[in-house]
């Protein structure tokens, strides 16, 4: 088992007390800090604890037979295949939508994506945490869109009122001209939907994706719920802490609401207006169950929504069946061995084996590493590849 030192990324939507404070370190952060990676993605790899600087990355290069376990190797060749994050919310990140495994191979071949995997995403609540993802029914955005009574959108309304809400999209983001206009028509409208609007203009002014509030579904997530986005879904997160995890891909396409560079025709190419986003709860297991083949995960929690008592955790590598799990009661679980996995402790002290985790401290167990037994006093994360369907 290798303890990990996670990097920090600094994206201006980022907060500056959520992962300094779950981490333990200095609060408030000079600066926003708004995802915390554990993996071995190249843009950000982990790295070993008192290991001289070696990442998860090179650990894995050096013996990925031993570290990933052969049903992993068969399955995603040699690469850890998820990506596992702290992302902490203080201001909304861009519209966007991720490719599917076709599409990312095709578009890195064209030179447009930077990996060619997929990246399914999964964002399970610490705090409450809220999301815009998918489509709303057509017939109620458009009567969101008429209601600002801006001519310059009658054209997004009629698509709409037709069924078609990605040509909408499309006409809505061509409006630039027409989004002061916009703003100034839903900031005389005393809704949340239309609140939205005007919040997002004023971070971003003259952005005709501000309006995407309207054309979207809002969900809001309790500590402990979760959301699964597949390929296609648009979306973009407004506010809140959580656990994620995904494809260890950063491929990613915006339309706005962001200073980074949009790819508007690539997004609207590749989102699916009729692939909803799930909302999850864990099941009886503490697993979130979705249909990614690169991850799952699993939340541990001392007073007992995981594992139930006397049951075993399965793996993904095929050993689900129990017997070592007998006598286990809340808070405790047993790893057989066979596929890697990184474990995060977020509330309360962990232990895997004989190592300790504190609060916002994390491993990796390697797939040589025998049936391990994890218990905790809080809450612990367990990431490992998905389960074959």
């Amino acid at each position: 088992m290798h303890l990990l030192n996670n990097p920090v990324k600094d994206y201006a939507w980022g907060s500056r007390t959520d992962i300094a404070e779950l981490t333990g370190r200095p609060d408030p952060a000079p600066g926003p800090e708004a995802e915390m990676w554990l993996g071995a993605h190249p843009s950000g790899p982990s790295l070993l604890a008192g290991d001289d600087g070696r990442s998860l990355a090179d650990l894995i290069g050096a013996d990925p037979r031993g570290q990933l376990g052969a049903a992993t190797l068969d399955r995603f060749g040699e690469r850890l295949p998820y990506l596992m994050k702290l992302i902490a919310v203080a201001q909304p990140l861009s519209l966007q939508v991720h490719p599917s495994a076709e599409q990312a191979v095709d578009g890195h071949g064209r030179g447009v994506y930077g990996d060619p995997w997929p990246k399914p995403e999964l964002v399970c609540a610490l705090t409450p945490f809220t999301a815009l993802a998918g489509f709303r029914p057509c017939e109620q955005a458009a009567m969101l869109v008429d209601r600002l009574g801006v001519p310059d959108l009658r054209e997004v309304v009629s698509l709409l009122e037709a069924g078609a809400p990605l040509k909408a999209l499309e006409a809505l983001l061509g409006k630039r001209e027409s989004a002061d206009q916009v703003v100034w028509a839903a900031s005389a409208v005393h809704h949340p939907d239309y609140d939205l609007v005007v919040r997002l203009a004023r971070r971003y002014p003259g952005d005709p994706a501000c309006l995407a509030p309207l054309l979207l579904r809002k969900h809001e997530l309790a500590p402990g719920q979760a959301i699964f986005l597949g390929a296609g879904v648009l979306h973009c997160y407004l506010k809140g802490f959580g656990v994620e995890i995904m494809g260890s891909s950063d491929n990613v396409m915006r339309a706005g609401l962001t200073p980074k560079p949009l790819h508007v025709e690539e997004l609207l190419r590749i989102t699916d207006p009729d692939t909803a986003p799930l909302a999850l709860q864990a099941g009886t297991d503490g697993v979130y169950d979705t249909p990614a083949p690169e991850f799952r995960l699993r939340r541990l929690t001392a007073n007992g929504d995981g594992p139930s008592p006397g049951s075993s955790a399965g793996s993904s590598a095929g050993s689900s069946t129990a017997g070592p799990g007998a006598g286990l009661g809340a808070g405790e679980v047993h790893l057989p061995g066979g596929v890697p996995r990184i474990l995060l402790c977020t509330e309360g002290t962990s232990t895997v084996g004989a190592t300790d985790l504190r609060q916002g401290e994390s491993l990796f167990i390697p797939a040589s590493e025998p049936t391990t037994l994890a218990r905790t006093t809080g809450t612990l994360f367990l990431a490992e590849p998905g389960t074959p369907h």
